[in-house]
């Protein structure tokens, strides 16, 4: 999974502070202001989606990310957690903790959850376009969009 990823990364990054942005994600958001401003304990950016199921959904209560529960069947809300995280270096000692879930992954839910128990979670809402391309479907509109955008 995501967190075992991060885990191969601790020697790179070091005690510095990472961003993780995923591969099949494309955004059109700026995020350079974010990051920069980044300092510690963890940052989830959630998008309002018609199909939650498919990823990480969280529940925000009072501007607050209270849980992330992964690919859950009946999704509390439709905010869904796109692939861009922003961790202090405590990420690696929390993932370290971590068992692997019934998929057999070490989740990265799973370590968001365990910021969000410790008060360190912050959570940005994105604007503008946001598309996860792990399927042929997301692909697909992925595509349609970018081609529009360079239409213009």
């Amino acid at each position: 999974g995501i967190a075992h990823a991060l885990l191969l990364a601790e020697d790179f990054v070091n005690k510095d502070n990472m961003t993780v942005v995923l591969c099949d994600n494309i955004f059109e958001q700026d995020f350079k202001k974010s990051v920069s401003n980044f300092k510690s304990g963890a940052r989830i950016f959630l998008k309002k989606v018609p199909d939650p199921q498919r990823f990480g959904v969280a529940t925000v209560q009072n501007g607050k990310v209270v849980k992330i529960v992964e690919k859950p069947k009946r999704p509390e809300t439709q905010l869904a957690v796109t692939g861009i995280y922003q961790y202090d270096a405590n990420v690696f000692e929390y993932i370290r903790s971590l068992k692997p879930s019934v998929r057999g992954e070490l989740e990265i839910s799973d370590v968001n959850n365990i910021y969000i128990k410790k008060n360190k979670m912050q959570a940005e809402v994105i604007k503008g376009f946001w598309s996860d391309a792990g399927t042929f479907d997301s692909l697909a509109h992925t595509i349609k969009w970018v081609t529009k955008k360079n239409r213009n």
